[in-house]
């Protein structure tokens, strides 16, 4: 739901349908997803200060999520988890056939979803403890440090201080708080007919700031009742 209004917010504001596609996309994207989908539509090369104003609404609005969704009665409701074993073998071949199953069908996404099964394929062989913890710590700083000063370099004054970039910080909102209402209205929606409620604020994760999202709504829960464990139930919609 926010991607598309955002999208058609951005196309009255002027941007092309390229352009307003990259500005929507923040509803519902992390900054890594962001990026990928501001560089394949080819904002990066074509308009380099409204692809830095994207990727910086991106990473800025995933501070939103604790301040959506306010109702204490429904931040109480319960939902029930049974944790189970799960096989060492099902866990290596999970990141494998998922891998296999995404190229198949959206290949486009390929690049983001094989990094993040890589790193679980790391973890769960138990054979390359070195590569796994470099990975999760070193790799991935040196990673977000070279990032921010890429995404830096295409900041110059010229480019990014201009109106255009207040008008994209702006549509970002919208679409994070849209995409973020529509779940969490989604799920109201849905316990007027389930026997077994939902956690409005299981909506809240379906923007895909992961992990975070889910961490948020499962943090929040427990700040009402300490004994509701919605981590498992987040992490599901917020992959």
């Amino acid at each position: 739901f926010g991607i598309f209004f955002t999208l058609c917010m951005a196309t009255l504001c002027g941007f092309g349908p390229m352009e307003s596609a990259s500005i929507a996309i923040i509803g519902a994207a992390d900054g890594p997803t962001s990026i990928v989908v501001a560089n394949h539509l080819g904002i990066s090369a074509n308009n380099p200060g409204l692809f830095s104003a994207i990727v910086v609404a991106a990473y800025s609005y995933m501070a939103l999520v604790p301040i959506i969704q306010r109702h204490k009665h429904e931040r109480l409701i319960r939902m029930e988890y049974e944790q189970r074993d799960v096989s060492k073998l099902t866990r290596i071949l999970f990141p494998i056939v998922i891998t296999f199953v995404v190229g198949i069908v959206a290949p486009g996404g390929l690049p983001l979803i094989a990094c993040l099964m890589f790193g679980n394929l790391l973890r769960e062989c138990g054979v390359l403890n070195a590569l796994s913890e470099t990975a999760q710590k070193v790799l991935a700083n040196l990673i977000t440090l070279f990032l921010g000063l890429s995404i830096a370099a295409t900041m110059s004054a010229d480019k990014f201080l201009r109106p255009q970039t207040l008008l994209v910080l702006g549509l970002g909102l919208v679409a994070f708080v849209f995409d973020t209402v529509g779940g969490v209205f989604f799920a109201k929606f849905i316990n007027l007919f389930a026997k077994k409620k939902i956690n409005p604020m299981i909506g809240a994760a379906g923007i895909s700031a992961f992990p975070m999202s889910a961490r948020v709504v499962h943090k929040l829960g427990q700040e009402e009742d300490n004994q509701n464990f919605l981590l498992m139930h987040a992490v599901g919609a917020n992959v």
